[in-house]
């Protein structure tokens, strides 16, 4: 595994690549650090897809609503690169910020409407929209990945960057790789290591809601109203309130009043000091009683 650090040493790298094997596929698994198991699981299934993997590891201020949640954000180089390695990634594209946003620098790209309105860009505001899709645009136009690979836990994250490749002609396909979850149900995040021992437990808040409306979409509930109540019950019984609780449409998030299979229920939820999201996708149970 190469650590690279220019955009000129990037595309050299992912040139020579080519050059080797004009066929092979190059997939993109851009991260911020601070790497866990849902990371790995995004390389492991960019490893299953493709030649040769590019990690990039850049936190991305703009993207940030709070000057202190930036600067809690977690950083370790050095143990992420173990991580690269050990996942068989064969570049960790690691720039520093001057590189991503020289001196000088002045474009933003931006979407409009509700994708960037709703959930995330209500309660963040769109701006924290406007730094993701800037910051793909220029990770995606310097690696030019014929693959990238997003977590679903960033449901709405994922409907962005699609909109975004979508609008701008941007040849590469987006994939979005399952939520990888800590075995009391609470999604990986890097933000989980600042939960405190007290906060921890109420963590599952979350998943515990998610689960509570998925148990009554099986029972035959189609009411959305229901449905939500059902989730906020569980959320109240352990002491957290949703930022958000929402059952919307999973391609224009808006939403619903009747739940059907595909209707996207997305959380949002302080605990302790640490902001956390999560979401499931609701279906009719199979015979087997599988989802």
């Amino acid at each position: 595994m190469r650590t690279l650090r220019t955009v000129s040493e990037l595309r050299t790298a992912v040139r020579a690549a080519r050059r080797q094997d004009p066929q092979a596929q190059i997939g993109l698994v851009p991260t911020m650090g601070a790497l866990h198991d849902g990371h790995l699981e995004l390389m492991r299934q960019a490893r299953l897809e493709c030649e040769h993997v590019v990690v990039s590891l850049f936190v991305n201020p703009s993207q940030f609503n709070a000057e202190a949640d930036l600067a809690a954000y977690p950083r370790d180089e050095l143990t992420d690169a173990g991580l690269v390695t050990d996942a068989g990634a064969d570049f960790l594209f690691a720039p520093a910020l001057e590189t991503v946003y020289p001196p000088g620098f002045a474009t933003s790209v931006q979407l409009s409407g509700p994708l960037v309105d709703s959930l995330e860009g209500a309660h963040r505001g769109a701006a924290h929209f406007h730094g993701v899709t800037t910051v793909v645009t220029k990770l995606l136009n310097m690696v030019q990945p014929d693959v990238a690979f997003f977590g679903a836990k960033d449901a709405q994250q994922v409907l962005v960057i699609r909109k975004l490749v979508a609008d701008l002609d941007l040849p590469v396909r987006i994939e979005a790789v399952s939520t990888v979850r800590e075995p009391d149900g609470l999604a990986r995040s890097s933000r989980n290591v600042r939960l405190t021992p007290d906060d921890r437990p109420q963590a599952i808040a979350l998943h515990a809601a998610l689960t509570a409306a998925e148990q009554a979409y099986a029972a035959g509930e189609r009411d959305a109203a229901v449905v939500r109540a059902a989730a906020a019950t569980e959320m109240t019984r352990r002491g957290i309130a949703p930022e958000y609780l929402a059952l919307v449409d999973p391609t224009t998030l808006s939403p619903v009043t009747t739940v059907a299979d595909g209707t996207l229920v997305a959380v949002a939820a302080h605990v302790g000091g640490v902001r956390l999201i999560d979401n499931t996708t609701l279906q009719s149970p199979s015979p087997n009683g599988r989802r």
